[in-house]
């Protein structure tokens, strides 16, 4: 009888991770058939959706790469989101290390309000923020994107910073000054090695962010070759009532996998990082 329970609990659990996985992987398989199908297969509504019933085709991801400029669009996005990811590091670790450490007890209520700006929606922002991005010269560039972009991500990753900096013990940090390392020193070669985890949840989070945001690239950017792959693949594959699938889910397909494959290396760090990992 145990041996029953014990093997029900374990076809239960291998059932919903399956289920999970299937339901997870269908998206990448949907995009993956688009992209090799024909249009005479693609819109022929009597044929099977789920599956190639013509022989596969190129053409789509032709017309991708040499008719439009996706991979302009790849390289902005990449310029883009190193660049705010950079700033967002720059600004969010002594941030989040001086509320941490040398705040006092206001300094938590300090860092919930700082989260709190992450919530604002860009709904709100995107017309004040066209101001300052026009201030400074930057209108139709991804310039304007590296400005504001950081708006968004630094509030959110200097609040989860201030997690993982509370997880290190501060005796740890003593220990290096007494051993002769200034403050400085003591962050850099003590504190950032042991939150390598939470760094990394930050460069994930800002990069991918960076990379899936819309309303700030459609309201800034209007030349096309300045668009990132956000609004560039909707707005120059999409005419009207006309969509051009088979470009449009090779593109969703090529730049969601160099994301799948940073959530897949680092996806235990990137946990650790959500939940504040312990410190051994």
């Amino acid at each position: 009888m145990a041996d029953f329970r014990k093997l029900r609990k374990q076809a239960s659990i291998y059932g919903v991770a399956t289920f999970f996985t299937i339901f997870c992987a269908f998206p990448f398989y949907w995009m993956l058939i688009t992209t090799f199908k024909r249009d005479s297969d693609l819109f022929n509504p009597t044929n099977d959706p789920f599956i190639l019933n013509a022989a596969p085709t190129l053409d789509h991801l032709r017309v991708l790469f040499f008719h439009t400029l996706f991979l302009r669009y790849l390289l902005n996005t990449f310029v883009v989101g190193a660049a705010v990811v950079i700033i967002t590091l720059l600004v969010a670790v002594p941030a989040a290390y001086s509320l941490t450490r040398w705040a006092g007890r206001w300094g938590e209520g300090l860092g919930i309000g700082i989260f709190l700006t992450y919530l604002v929606p860009p709904t709100l922002l995107f017309i004040p923020l066209s101001r300052v991005v026009a201030f400074f010269g930057l209108t139709e560039s991804i310039g304007s994107l590296i400005l504001v972009y950081p708006t968004f991500t630094i509030p959110f990753c200097t609040w989860l910073l201030m997690g993982f900096f509370k997880s290190i013990p501060p005796d740890i940090e003593e220990q290096a000054l007494i051993d002769g390392y200034s403050r400085l020193g003591a962050l850099v070669k003590v504190v950032l090695p042991l939150s390598i985890s939470g760094l990394l949840t930050v460069v994930v989070f800002a990069f991918t962010l960076s990379m899936q945001e819309f309303i700030y690239a459609l309201a800034f950017i209007s030349v096309s070759a300045q668009k990132t792959v956000s609004i560039g693949v909707p707005t120059e594959l999409v005419r009207g009532d006309v969509f051009r699938w088979g470009p449009l889910m090779a593109a969703a397909l090529v730049a969601s996998i160099p994301v799948a494959i940073l959530y897949t290396f680092f996806l235990d760090r990137f946990i650790a990082g959500f939940t504040m990992g312990a410190i051994k």
